[in-house]
Formats: C-alpha cells, sequence, structure tokens
C-alpha cells in the first residue's frame, strides 16, 4: 500500500494523466489515425556476416535454440533446435538448479530438402511433468559445444493469475526487426503470441534454408528463454512449384512444432493452449476454414469447451486481419469474418490479433454478424459482445511499411499508424488487462496507444462481478475502457 499524502497525490495525478491520454478510446469518439511521420531505416535484411546471426563456437553445436508451449495447461515445453554438421543427441538435461540438471528428457530430428538446400538437423524434444511458476535450467549439445539457458514456468491456470504476453507479428530480419526484438525483451513480457510471417526466406528463392537458419540465430536472443507461440503466415506457405517445391508449409512444420494433439487438433496449423488466465485459439489463414473442414469442425468443438470461470480471457491469433482499413490487403480476411465472426460474437472473444499488414490498427469492439446486402445492413455496428481487433505487423520485416490507410477512416477504427513495434498485454486479473503498443521511432521505444480492457465474461456481467467482489473491487477511478 501507498503510504503518505505525497503518494497519493502522485497516484491521483498518474491516473489524471492515464485518463488523458486514454479518453479518446471510448466508443462513439473519433477514430485516431496518427499524424506520426516515420524517418524509415533502411528496409533491408541484416547482411549474414553481423553479429546478431553468429554461429555458435563448437563442432556441431546446437543454435536456432527455441521453446514453445509443449501441452494444453503449461506444465511442459517444446525445446528444438539445430545442429548443422551432423545429428548428434536429441536430448536435454534440466533441473531447478544451475549446473545441476537430474532431470533428462529425449526427442527427435528431422532434416527436410528445399530445392538445393538440405536443412541440418532439427531436434525436438518435449520437456513435460513441470512444476507452475518454476525456474527450470537446460543444457544441450555434447563435449564443447554443450550450450546453457533457462526457461519460466508460467502460474497455475486461473482466473486470477497475471501475466503479460508481448505480440509481434511479420518480423523478419532487418534493422526494424531488431530494433522491435529488442524492445520488446525490454518490456516484461513472459511469453509472445506471434502471428505470423517468420523469417521471410521465401524472397530468397535460391537461398531459402540459409535465411531459415539466420532468423534462427536471429530471435534465439528471446526464444530461447521463453515460449513464442507460433502461427503461420502467408509467407510460411513457400508453395513454389517452379522449384519443383508443391508441399506448403514445409520448412515451417519442419522447424517450428506446436503442441495441437494436446487440444485434439488435427493440425499443428490450428491448436489452442491454456497459459495463466488466458484460453488462446491460433487459427490458420491460409488452411481451409469454410463449413465441415478440419478447421471449421475442430473450433466448433473447440469455443463450447473454453471454461471462463477458470480461464477468463479468451484470445484469438491468426494472421489475415477481419477488420483493416489499410489499402494493404484490404478485404483479405473477409472469408474467414464471414464464416467466424457470428462465433466471436456468441462466445464473448475478448481479443483477436493479426498481422499480415505491415502497420498497426486497433478496433472498437464492432461486428457485421447481421450483414446483408439487400436489406442495406452493410457495414459494422458497435457491439459490446464483439471482440476488439488489432493488427500487428510492424514487425519491421523487408517488404516495409503499409503507409496508405483508406480515407476517412472507418468508424470502426480507433486508432491506426505506420510504424514498426510491438505490443504487451498485461492481464491483471478476471476483470481487467493492460494493453500497450509501442512504437519504434528510430531505436527509441515510445509508448504511443494504451487502453485497459475489461474482461468480456466478467467484468461484462455485473450480478456475476457482485457476487466475486470479494476477489475483485470495480474500477472506478475514471479511466476510459472496454
Amino acid at each position: 500500500m501507498f503510504e503518505g499524502t505525497s503518494m497519493w497525490s502522485m497516484l491521483f495525478q498518474l491516473l489524471l494523466t492515464l485518463f488523458i491520454l486514454l479518453r479518446s478510446v471510448q466508443i462513439g469518439d473519433a477514430g485516431i489515425t496518427s499524424s506520426f511521420v516515420r524517418t524509415q531505416w533502411p528496409s533491408v535484411d541484416i547482411p549474414l556476416d553481423n553479429e546478431v546471426f553468429a554461429i555458435p563456437k563448437g563442432h556441431n553445436a546446437p543454435q536456432q535454440v527455441h521453446i514453445t508451449q509443449g501441452d494444453y495447461d503449461g506444465t511442459a515445453v517444446i525445446i528444438s533446435w539445430v545442429t548443422m554438421d551432423e545429428p548428434g543427441l536429441s536430448e536435454v538435461l534440466y533441473g531447478t538448479s544451475q549446473d545441476k540438471y537430474k532431470n533428462r528428457a529425449v526427442g527427435n530430428s528431422t532434416n527436410y530438402p528445399f530445392y538445393k538446400y538440405k536443412s541440418g538437423y532439427i531436434h525436438h524434444c518435449l520437456v513435460g511433468g513441470l512444476e507452475y511458476d518454476t525456474k527450470y535450467y537446460y543444457k544441450i549439445g555434447t563435449g564443447d559445444s554443450v550450450r546453457e539457458f533457462w526457461f519460466q514456468t508460467p502460474p497455475k491456470v486461473d482466473p486470477d493469475a497475471p501475466y503479460i504476453f508481448g505480440i509481434i507479428g511479420d518480423l523478419g530480419q532487418t534493422y526494424n526487426s531488431l530494433s522491435t526484438l529488442e524492445h520488446y525483451m525490454q518490456s516484461g513480457g513472459q511469453a509472445v503470441l506471434y502471428v505470423g510471417d517468420l523469417s521471410y526466406a521465401d524472397r530468397y528463392n535460391l537461398e531459402n534454408g540459409v535465411r531459415w537458419d539466420s532468423w534462427g540465430r536471429f530471435i534465439e536472443r528471446s526464444a530461447a528463454y521463453q515460449p513464442w507461440l507460433w502461427s503461420a503466415g502467408n509467407h510460411e506457405i513457400e508453395y513454389m512449384p517452379h522449384l519443383g517445391e508443391v508441399i506448403p508449409f514445409k520448412s515451417y512444420l519442419h522447424r517450428y512444432t506446436t503442441p495441437y494433439k494436446a487440444s485434439m487438433s488435427s493440425s499443428p496449423l490450428w491448436y489452442s493452449i491454456h497459459r495463466a488466465s488466458t484460453h488462446i485459439i491460433v487459427l490458420s489463414s491460409y488452411s481451409s476454414f469454410v463449413k465441415y473442414t478440419p478447421q471449421w469442425k475442430w473450433l466448433r468443438d473447440e469455443l463450447p469447451r473454453v471454461d471462463r470461470e477458470k480461464t477468463p480471457w479468451l484470445i484469438v491469433l491468426m494472421h489475415a486481419p477481419i477488420y483493416n482499413s489499410n489499402e494493404a490487403h484490404y478485404m483479405e480476411g473477409e472469408g474467414m469474418r464471414a464464416i467466424f465472426e457470428s462465433w466471436f460474437v456468441r462466445f464473448k472473444v475478448d481479443l483477436i490479433f493479426a498481422g499480415h499488414v505491415h502497420a498497426y490498427e486497433r478496433s472498437y469492439r464492432i461486428s457485421n454478424i447481421n450483414y446483408n446486402i439487400t436489406t442495406g445492413d452493410r457495414y459494422p455496428v458497435p457491439d459490446k459482445s464483439a471482440p476488439v481487433y488489432i493488427t500487428v505487423g510492424d514487425g519491421g520485416n523487408q517488404e516495409g511499411l503499409a503507409g496508405k490507410f483508406t480515407n476517412p477512416q472507418p468508424d470502426y477504427s480507433a486508432f491506426r499508424e505506420a510504424s514498426y513495434g510491438h505490443s504487451t498485454l498485461e492481464i491483471k486479473n478476471r476483470t481487467h488487462a493492460f494493453y500497450h503498443w509501442n512504437r519504434n521511432d528510430d531505436g527509441k521505444q515510445v509508448p504511443t496507444d494504451s487502453v485497459v480492457f475489461h474482461n468480456q465474461y466478467w467484468a461484462s456481467n455485473l450480478q456475476r462481478r457482485r457476487l466475486k467482489k470479494h476477489h475483485h473491487k470495480s474500477n472506478n477511478n475514471g479511466i476510459a475502457t472496454y
């Protein structure tokens, strides 16, 4: 608790400042198109001999180390890495004390060709039976090539478990990408929700695999120490019949695994997990999702399984945004909107994050579930049961920014800006979360868009909130919220 009148005064000033900054997000206020003009760093890939892609020392040393969640509830991780010269051991030693690795897990390895490229040996090892909210140390490799890392497991699944997610999309491997990644690593985020388009290696037909390898080493500084939760974008498809490559997602599926079987999915491209107080659903924008397809049937069955009493925050990840007022990729998400939007509203999804458009945009809570071209109901309308749609395809890749927004700004659009950056979602408890989008301003992180989100299930039901008031007091400080 704060002590002394001066501390209460400081708190009041802070809340007043937040109110001034956030009041424009209330439904009914005009949306904002930022007037910020970015002085761009070159949107070119960092040279392969740059230190950010450094190959670890030692013969056959593990590289491209990354982890993701390995089960439904957060008591397992999948640790992945690549050895370039020979298979080596698919083995992880781990424990709760540094240099004391009392436990051992064994995985498997695979490799693949792509045109004239042949990958290294890609290892995936499931480490299960972990304790919640515990720091684990792990090592991989042998001899003078051993490498050591650590990770923190999430808190036990609980409606009031706090957690901080980072949200990144369309990262690539440019100097802007590096700025985004370094800023995120200073944010306090505990896991990354990644909304597709990873390495952009498909832009290099003859160097495809090399740029997958460099990207894996690039993100290792974060992804080896905390889980990145993957979704696939269009740059992961790599359908290239002119090179004889006709298997979609070939490189991605070999390199980046997901715990899809734990949520009874038939494909690693769509799945769900629990983490802290969240139920996270990952969808595939580039796999079939029309009626009776495997993805459609899985989501139909998955949404009723969501228990908002245990995981009150319901978040969906996809690549192509459903609502987008940028000229780039305009209306590309319309098919998925037509199929799934009514479900999102019915089950009161809190937030939907997407990428694809290389800019930032946040919507109000709106829906277009009554769309009917013959009666004139053709436009989205305010809907308190609808999700907020957020586009974060602004990681920094070499294709550059999508700087042309439609004019005038649609009523559903709350804030938009063509800049690079990342977002954080700080879940406080079952009723509210703090959200921030942070702009990369030529190397400086600038907080630009901030919102307090009320949970769709708990905060929208006054009777339920009264019954649970011994857990939380209602937010009455005057800050504008959703």
